[in-house]
């Protein structure tokens, strides 16, 4: 029996259309495409199914699920993790071992090979790369995920597509109506404007945002690489058919959608073409149309920037946009601090990010599929004599190990030697010195690598919103220098920490000798405390502890009645901290009594203290 709309979709659409409208006649003020953008959206709510219906219902009974204590993510690679789709659902119990109810897979549908940037060039928006699997496939590893209340995250590349999608092979062949979804030009004279305003991406690898386009004569803009072609979306026909292909994917089961470069999809002369108002009314729209047709999905924002760029993009609370941001400065400023073992920046960066509203939700991670750009607050940085260009080349050197002292294994992504401002690739464990011990067979170097590993991942689990890992990382995973010898891949160290998970080494995961075992067991009792405690819950009161000891961090939470202070020595070696804290707390570590005025802390060690008020 055909599905027809129901009165919850008219309840949803009733209370969004006038703002909807408005939104789409200001930008596009084109009547007839935003008919056929409502009727897009009946569309896909009618190839929606029950069992999505009845998700939306659960997801939308309780609006803040995603913000509770008991989140975990964890973000993979299909192939690296398991091959491909079905490998994924075979090994669905190791993910819910590990406590993971947030799954994020990184690109997999159809591009180009040896021209799709990682999945980040997409040639069809509604096919599985073949050797990942089919679109069934996904929808039957989402369904599975739901059943076991895990969320299912994919990449949604917005602002491009390959240069091998149908819409650029038309564009290409002269077809003037594709053209216009991408920006086509005659000449160079309009891309040499835009060139002086608009910053390069990869100015080493890929320089320039335009290339030329043989066949169709022409030139094309390329902000990242020249086989991605920026989309065009002043037009209203570009906006409505990449909205139908979000809600397409949405369909198949997937319910956090993030919107990849969401800064860069909206190109004006004379700017630099990022984060115009523009993207704000094309992303808010895109969430109104995700509320209406599938309402329990949430909105990813990948906005790698500074924070008083990023938080706009959460939008205000009675006309949100993004559902769920990176703390991506926070990530960086975690590892100038292990490097530095001075945690002045990160107790500042923690300071502002405490200040905002409690219902702003971010994802924090220790690393993820890309690089560690030095994106630092260098103006406050600059009081401690730290200049910008010199202070990077001392990040990079001692992530590399190249600094006396340095135990960390990693290599640079994109250098600019004048600019000197290369970025960092590296898995967790091998930039926390593992993988040189290992090498070197020193057992004290290990447990001293092991230790600065766990107290990481302990503070992203003191952290509020989601803590994401990275897929090995929860058994130490170390770097695979293998991409050098792939000619795919050799030219891009991202490939470095995108190894393939070592199944034989996940089945130490038990041991209590083992790298693997030692940091994935710690992990898991970590996060077991976490969601067994309402004081790690996104609403929490959060501050910043004085330690008296610029190499130790102190953050103070307290929610209902339980309060938490922990404390992280970023230094190797051991620091005596003097805080003020006269009561009695419990270490949920140990679960041993102790006071909190003086304490002596080991290298690379933490701390959680607990005190409940009855």
């Amino acid at each position: 029996m055909r599905k027809k709309i129901d009165a919850g979709y008219k309840k949803r659409l009733d209370e969004r259309i006038d703002e909807l409208r408005w939104l789409y006649m200001e930008l596009y003020n084109n009547e007839p495409a935003f008919d056929y953008f409502l009727g897009m959206m009946e569309k896909n709510y009618l190839e929606r199914s029950d069992e999505l219906r009845k998700w939306d219902k659960k997801r939308t009974e309780d609006e803040n699920w995603y913000a509770d204590e008991k989140r975990l993510g964890m973000l993979m690679y299909v192939d690296s993790f398991a091959g491909n789709l079905k490998g994924v659902r075979d090994h669905l119990d190791y993910v819910k071992e590990t406590g993971v109810n947030y799954l994020h897979l990184m690109p997999l549908l159809e591009s180009p090979e040896g021209r799709s940037d990682g999945g980040y060039a997409v040639s069809d928006f509604r096919q599985v790369e073949p050797k990942l699997g089919t679109m069934d496939d996904l929808a039957g590893l989402s369904a599975e995920c739901h059943e076991s209340d895990i969320s299912v995250c994919l990449d949604f590349v917005m602002n491009h597509t390959s240069e091998d999608h149908e819409w650029a092979k038309r564009a290409r062949s002269g077809d003037w109506e594709y053209q216009q979804r991408y920006f086509f030009y005659d000449n160079w004279d309009i891309p040499f404007k835009f060139e002086e305003t608009v910053p390069q991406v990869f100015p080493q690898t890929a320089p320039g945002n335009f290339s030329w386009c043989e066949e169709a004569g022409k030139v094309v803009m390329t902000t990242f690489y020249p086989y991605q072609w920026d989309l065009n979306y002043a037009n209203p026909v570009v906006f409505n058919d990449m909205t139908d292909n979000m809600l397409y994917l949405c369909n198949q089961g997937v319910d956090i959608v993030r919107l990849d470069a969401t800064p860069y999809i909206w190109k004006q002369i004379g700017t630099t073409c990022r984060n115009l108002p523009q993207v704000h009314t094309l992303v808010r729209m895109m969430r109104l149309a995700a509320e209406v047709v599938a309402p329990g999905t949430l909105l990813l924002g990948e906005v790698v920037m500074e924070p008083k760029e990023v938080v706009p993009y959460f939008g205000t609370t009675e006309k949100g946009e993004c559902h769920l941001l990176y703390n991506v400065t926070t990530m960086a400023s975690t590892w100038h601090t292990v490097a530095t073992s001075d945690v002045r920046l990160l107790r500042h960066q923690l300071g502002t990010v405490f200040a905002l509203p409690k219902q702003y939700v971010f994802l924090n991670y220790l690393r993820c599929h890309d690089d560690i750009g030095w994106g630092l607050d260098y103006n406050f940085l600059k009081q401690f004599g730290v200049e910008e260009v010199s202070h990077k080349k001392y990040l990079n050197a001692f992530f590399r190990g190249f600094i006396y002292g340095s135990e960390s294994r990693g290599e640079l992504y994109n250098d600019d030697p004048r600019l000197g401002d290369a970025r960092l690739c590296g898995t967790t464990a091998s930039l926390c010195g593992i993988e040189a011990a290992e090498y070197e067979k020193d057992d004290w170097k290990l447990g001293q690598g092991i230790a600065l590993d766990i107290m990481l991942h302990a503070f992203l689990l003191t952290q509020s919103g989601i803590p994401v890992l990275y897929s090995g990382d929860e058994i130490g995973q170390l770097n695979d220098y293998t991409y050098h010898e792939d000619p795919l891949k050799w030219d891009d160290s991202r490939y470095l920490h995108r190894g393939a998970l070592p199944w034989d080494e996940v089945k130490k995961r038990k041991s209590t000798t083992a790298r693997q075992g030692r940091i994935y067991r710690t992990i898991a009792k970590l996060r077991k405390l976490r969601e067994s405690h309402i004081v790690f819950k996104n609403d929490a009161d959060t501050w910043i502890v004085d330690t008296s000891n610029d190499h130790v961090l102190g953050i103070g939470r307290y929610y209902q009645g339980q309060k938490l202070i922990a404390f992280f020595n970023f230094s190797k070696y051991g620091q005596t901290i003097y805080t003020g804290e006269n009561e009695q707390y419990t270490d949920l570590i140990s679960r041993k009594k102790t006071y909190a005025d003086r304490i002596e802390m080991d290298g690379y060690s933490f701390l959680w203290l607990y005190k409940e008020y009855k």
